[in-house]
């Protein structure tokens, strides 16, 4: 799901300007960033079931349960605060949490409320890798339709600027060609 995530990156960035896209993009995979430490200590871990596209169960019991989310969210987003203000740290912190919720319609039910899976909740997830074609063609939805309003948004901040609008379009097909292409290797892993 990660050539999604940086799609809904884009969107974002569409509709929050003055967000920094670097700043959006890491946001949206923040809790993967997160996650890689603890995987490579053994905390967290995944488990194969078939190889290709969706084909792991994951363990992330800290990084993507709901409280150790919503931890992570607030530092990634306190982060911001002091050089862009409340606002875009407000929404640095909402992309971060967006993560989650785009990984609980993808993964398996491996997702738990409380860190460390305490008090033995229901794991959440709705299980749409369990399609592979239905979901890669969601995750490509999410793409086309980020770089789509990235380019708008783009293209009317160049034209206000004075500046050609060809350099917002490069940037666009650049996006969505890079999202497209990371969709591709994964869905054909």
């Amino acid at each position: 799901m990660i050539a999604g995530h940086f799609g809904f990156a884009a969107l974002v960035k569409s509709r929050e300007p003055t967000a920094p896209l670097w700043g959006l993009m890491l946001a949206t995979v923040w809790l993967d960033v997160a996650f890689i430490p603890l995987l490579l200590l053994g905390v967290e871990r995944v488990q194969p079931v078939h190889p290709g596209y969706g084909g792991l169960i994951i363990h992330a019991d800290y990084t993507h349960s709901i409280v150790g989310m919503m931890l992570l969210a607030a530092v990634f987003g306190l982060a911001f605060w002091p050089r862009w203000g409340r606002r875009v740290a407000a929404v640095i912190a909402v992309v971060v949490m967006s993560h989650w919720v785009l990984d609980l319609i993808v993964h398996r039910p491996d997702m738990p409320v409380l860190p460390g899976n305490l008090g033995n909740l229901p794991r959440l997830g709705f299980g749409l890798w369990e399609n592979p074609r239905v979901a890669a063609t969601v995750e490509l939805v999410l793409v086309i339709t980020g770089t789509l309003m990235y380019w708008r948004a783009a293209k009317q901040v160049s034209v206000r600027a004075g500046r050609p609008v060809a350099w917002a379009t490069m940037c666009a097909v650049l996006a969505a060609a890079s999202g497209i292409l990371v969709l591709y290797l994964d869905y054909t892993s």
